[in-house]
């Protein structure tokens, strides 16, 4: 029989907990309560903009542009996928779309083909680097946006679509037909031996099949007779993140945590480990890392760092930590919303900006950092969070001269390659081929009445017309023309001074209009700055076991 102690006992708790949950209740009915009250305002705003704005409002642009703005204070990463985005997004997802196999930019106002892939419809039906699309089925494309192109150009495999191109040299548009097929976009563009014994892998996406990929080039490699390995994940954005742990596991033995994600949705909350046992758990690998590696490509990097599996390389990478989930929506539209924060094996986190601080205290994106921690190694190497992944060797991207970069950015070099492709039908193979001096110079004789102005040149003009117009002294407007000669002579000398770096650029060009962009990256390679820091370390294994130790 109960107490009268005791039932006094019981009766606060009871008490409290009655509190706690009448508390909670009130809280999440006012939460429900405001979240009606700003629908109904919404869509009242919407019906009076409807009815009495001066001019007709088109519903789906305007309510387009409310949601963007409303999922944009909150990051990059949440977004609305309308249906004619879905598409691309399955693209990025898979690695799979039915099309030709061609990148279509735009230049100079230019609908243009800016790449091919190797055995695609677009290249097997003749199509080049450089043509100009002028019509699809019948369809002028001029002044088209590109998104309009694109879903012209996409379709359902064995389904054909009519493309007219201008090209370079040919006066009447070039007609071909082409068969859609299934395109599959490859996540290891490339990879081969470097050096005797040291192979390499270019991991370009984690779309599906990723691990496959890299599972089937390491065998082959390693039947060339490779012992080290090169993982090159620079500018891969990342993408499917059970890719991730199949390429970590082909490193890491079974049954170790690879990354969890938390989350305030209790679901969501998990634990990842590898599934598998390693393909290779001794073989030395190094990770070359850049500022544009993100996402999927960060966790692997970083639970290679976390084990002390393998050196980095490069550059810090992006710093995107959070994960991403797509819900359904009506209208066969989808809302990809953030979900959840990524940790990897040491505890840290990968994501560099907070979001939510930055929300709150209206900072900006610089010091809306994410404050730094020390975190360890399994071997007891201090690492970081809030930035990241740091490389363990600092190694520069190639930079580039001012004349290099408006080179570069006027699309003078791509145009040069394509000039040069219609001059040249074949080339020797991407390895051996080399731009001869006689060559550039006829690139420097191309480029005479071509604008590629230096960004201090509008200026000097600017000030030119200034002085004319406010009628200052002769001598003043002498000393400004004086500048301006002085400028078109040093971009005149800047061509030869930075000739070597141009040519190496050209060549990259040229190279993939033949060979694509295997070709392009085999081509670069030896000229690639993390590359060979990665050859000398694999060189000096001593150095190299060093890096992976933690220091007293």
């Amino acid at each position: 029989m109960m107490t009268l102690s005791k039932r006094k006992w019981r009766y606060p708790i009871f008490l409290s907990l009655l509190l706690v949950g009448l508390i909670a209740a009130s809280q999440l009915q006012d939460k429900y309560f405001k979240l009606n009250k700003n629908l109904e305002i919404f869509v009242g705003i919407l019906k009076e903009l409807d009815l009495y704005y001066v001019e007709d409002i088109n519903p789906d642009v305007i309510v387009k542009i409310g949601i963007d703005a409303m999922l944009g204070a909150l990051d990059p990463y949440t977004s609305f996928l309308p249906e004619e985005d879905l598409e691309n997004f399955k693209t990025f997802t898979t690695g799979e779309y039915g099309g030709i196999g061609a990148i279509i930019g735009t230049r100079k106002g230019k609908n243009m083909v800016m790449m091919l892939y190797k055995d695609c419809p677009a290249h097997q039906g003749g199509l080049r680097v450089g043509d100009e699309i002028v019509q699809i089925n019948g369809e002028e494309m001029k002044d088209k946006p590109l998104p309009h192109i694109s879903s012209l150009l996409k379709g359902m495999p064995g389904t054909s679509v009519q493309v007219a191109v201008a090209r370079y040299g040919i006066k009447k548009p070039v007609e071909v037909t082409l068969t859609r097929e299934q395109v599959t976009l490859k996540n290891v563009p490339y990879y081969g031996q470097l050096q005797p014994g040291i192979g390499y892998i270019r991991l370009a996406n984690f779309a599906m099949h990723a691990t496959d990929e890299v599972r089937a080039a390491l065998e082959s490699l390693k039947e060339s007779g490779v012992q080290t390995l090169i993982l090159d994940l620079r500018g891969n954005p990342g993408g499917i993140l059970e890719e991730a742990i199949g390429v970590v596991n082909l490193f890491i033995d079974q049954d170790l945590p690879v990354v969890a994600t938390k989350s305030k949705v209790a679901a969501l909350t998990k634990s990842y480990p590898t599934t598998q046992p390693a393909y290779d758990k001794a073989m030395p690998v190094i990770a070359l890392i850049d500022q544009k590696s993100a996402s999927a490509a960060e966790i692997v990097a970083g639970v290679l760092q976390d084990y002390d599996r393998g050196v980095l390389i490069g550059k810090s990478t992006f710093g995107k930590g959070l994960v991403q989930t797509t819900r359904p929506l009506s209208y066969n539209t989808q809302l990809k919303l953030t979900t959840s924060k990524y940790y990897i094996p040491s505890g840290r986190s990968i994501q560099k900006i907070d979001y939510s601080r930055q929300r709150q205290e209206k900072v900006i994106e610089e010091t809306a950092e994410v404050p730094k921690k020390v975190f360890k190694t399994k071997a007891g190497r201090k690492v970081y969070d809030g930035n990241g992944i740091a490389p363990d060797i600092e190694a520069e991207k190639l930079s580039v001269a001012p004349i290099t970069l408006s080179l570069l950015e006027k699309g003078l070099i791509f145009d040069y390659a394509v000039v040069f492709q219609v001059q040249h039908a074949h080339i020797q193979s991407a390895k051996d081929f080399v731009l001869s001096n006689k060559e550039y110079e006829r690139f420097v004789a191309w480029l005479k009445d071509k604008d590629y102005a230096y960004t201090i040149e509008p200026r000097i003009e600017q000030l030119l017309q200034q002085a004319q117009g406010e009628a200052y002294t002769a001598d003043i407007q002498k000393q400004i023309t004086s500048l301006k000669n002085q400028v078109q002579r040093q971009k005149a000398a800047d061509l030869q001074k930075f000739k070597a770096e141009i040519k190496l650029l050209l060549q990259e060009a040229i190279i993939m209009g033949y060979y694509f962009q295997e070709g392009a990256i085999e081509a670069m390679l030896p000229h690639d700055q993390a590359v060979q820091k990665a050859c000398a370390l694999f060189k000096d294994m001593p150095q190299y076991d060093q890096l992976l130790k933690a220091t007293m």
